[in-house]
């Protein structure tokens, strides 16, 4: 991964973590030619609510610490499952009965996959 897509995921995982996220996972994409963009940052919130506060915690964090806005966010009228397109990082935000079912660590087993351990 280029450094700044290492330093995006840095200011997004510090948006999870300041609300507190969990299980968050970076799928490192940049051994997939074909891949749709560099990594996935992937975590779990426990209610819409959470996933809200997530998406507005990460939004301020990139545009704070990286000066990028998302081209796009997707997912917020359910809050399920909140994708926020960086264009280099894709961000999926989801409760864990969404992500347990499209399970995306799994779909995306060729990427290298980091594992952040939760704060607590």
């Amino acid at each position: 991964m280029i450094l700044q897509t290492e330093q995006l995921i840095g200011h997004i995982q510090a948006g999870i973590e300041e609300k507190k996220g969990r299980d968050i996972v970076v799928a490192d994409f940049s051994n997939i030619p074909e891949a749709i963009c560099q990594a996935f940052v992937i975590c779990t919130g426990n209610s819409p609510t959470h996933l809200q506060a997530l998406t507005d915690s990460v939004e301020e964090f990139a545009r704070k610490g990286a000066g990028v806005h998302p081209a796009a966010v997707a997912g917020l009228r359910n809050a399920q499952w909140v994708a926020m397109d960086y264009g280099t990082v894709i961000v999926h935000l989801f409760l864990r009965e969404v992500r347990e079912f499209y399970d995306l660590e799994r779909l995306w087993a060729d990427a290298i996959i980091t594992e952040i351990p939760n704060l607590d």
